[in-house]
């Protein structure tokens, strides 16, 4: 995504910012007064993810939202750091370097996962781990042969340099999208589908999310839950396709201080669905 052309159309633009800290070119938004809510979107998203959710609680609640590296308008810096623990570290190194303290972090989707990753890396001295909210947090690995065999066909992708920009010019089709979205179990207006099919079809945004599926492994994170004590809540949309609710129960059982939410009605992009009810539901969770 191009930070002059594409920027001044994109939702919430106003509260954007950049911030080059290395490895990445960090962008981030950022509003709001009151206790630091961190939002971590999920694997081919961007901060319009929380395009509906932001304005919601940034009446209490200093929101700040950041692209993850290569994807939406974030730089990536090196294409060497795209796993789970050197992300969340480089996210680390920005929040100390910005001053937040964040008490909460929001994690969507593989943005859940990050959030428990951070949830032991920030902690220093005295200061308490964030509070850990996940919704629809993908915290279970493949199984069985998708297990072994879609890490190596992400890493085969991303090795092909013309992949990205195929993979981009077919997929960012209004009614590929819809098909896209839709099989997660959300439907999502076509304004808020526009905005899919923006990203999707820009072969930056498609590498960087490639790259970090194919360097993306969880086995570390589950072996480390019953060591995480930070209080966590799991939201679990009942209608979720991507990541069924059964995940968050399961990730629950194995976390010292957990709970699990179930919102019935809606699907991975609850969310983006309802941002209503979902702020309603963070709410109760933070209070």
């Amino acid at each position: 995504m191009d930070w002059a052309r594409d920027l001044p159309t994109w939702p919430l633009h106003q509260h954007s910012r950049r911030v080059a800290m290395r490895p990445h070119d960090w962008h981030v938004q950022e509003t709001g007064t009151g206790p630091t809510l961190l939002l971590l979107h999920g694997a081919g998203g961007s901060t319009h993810s929380f395009r509906d959710l932001i304005p919601l609680l940034a009446g209490d609640f200093h929101v700040v939202a950041i692209d993850l590296p290569g994807q939406g308008f974030t730089r990536m810096g090196t294409k060497l750091r795209c796993g789970l623990r050197p992300m969340a570290e480089d996210i680390a190194t920005l929040i100390r370097a910005e001053g937040w303290a964040p008490a909460a972090i929001v994690g969507h989707s593989a943005g859940g996962a990050l959030a428990l990753r951070l949830a032991q890396i920030l902690p220093n001295g005295d200061s308490p781990a964030p509070k850990i909210i996940g919704l629809n947090a993908a915290l279970a690995p493949f199984d069985g042969l998708a297990g072994w065999l879609f890490p190596v066909l992400a890493k085969t992708l991303v090795l092909n340099p013309l992949v990205p920009r195929l993979f981009s010019l077919t997929s960012g089709n209004p009614a590929r999208v819809r098909q896209l979205i839709e099989s997660t179990g959300s439907r999502i207006g076509d304004a808020d589908l526009a905005l899919y099919t923006r990203l999707i079809a820009d072969r930056g945004h498609v590498d960087a999310t490639l790259r970090m599926m194919a360097g993306w492994n969880l086995d570390p994170l589950l072996a480390d839950l019953p060591g995480i004590t930070a209080p966590v809540v799991l939201i679990a949309a009942d209608g979720d396709r991507a990541v069924p609710p059964v995940t968050s129960v399961r990730a629950a059982a194995r976390l010292p201080d957990a709970r699990v939410i179930h919102v019935a009605g809606l699907g991975h992009l609850a969310h983006e669905e309802d941002p209503n009810r979902i702020a309603a539901i963070l709410r109760d969770a933070l209070a």
